[in-house]
């Protein structure tokens, strides 16, 4: 049984060697050429406008998360809905109740104003 697992293992040891010659490789050949602009707090060298701590809104956070969950919603739909015949009334009637749940959480984000950018 441990032989089925010998390339598993091969092929991540190569994945692990190849990333950490990738890092060595990248130290190694890259020059550090710290400038002021490098030393800014912004990828681009922009002069930063306001202070670098500043807050987000809470509903910024509430779309991000609301994304996630209907994009995980879509991971798991896609392959009940491919073999949803095969499957039977049982997994239906999960998917049913697992739609409905988020379908709910979406109302209620949606009348407590989650979703408004105003």
């Amino acid at each position: 049984m441990s032989g089925a697992y010998l390339p598993l293992l091969i092929l991540f040891g190569v994945s692990m060697l190849n990333a950490l010659g990738m890092v060595v490789t990248s130290h190694i050949l890259n020059p550090r050429r710290d400038t002021p602009q490098k030393l800014m707090p912004y990828e681009s060298g922009m002069i930063p406008l306001g202070s670098t701590k500043q807050r987000f809104s809470v509903k910024f956070y509430m779309v991000a998360i609301s994304f996630i969950v209907f994009d995980l919603e879509t991971i798991f739909l896609i392959p009940w809905a491919v073999q949803m015949r095969e499957l039977g009334w049982g997994p239906f009637v999960a998917v049913g109740l697992f739609v409905t749940v988020l379908a709910v959480g979406l109302l209620y984000e949606w009348k407590k104003g989650g979703l408004e950018w105003v």
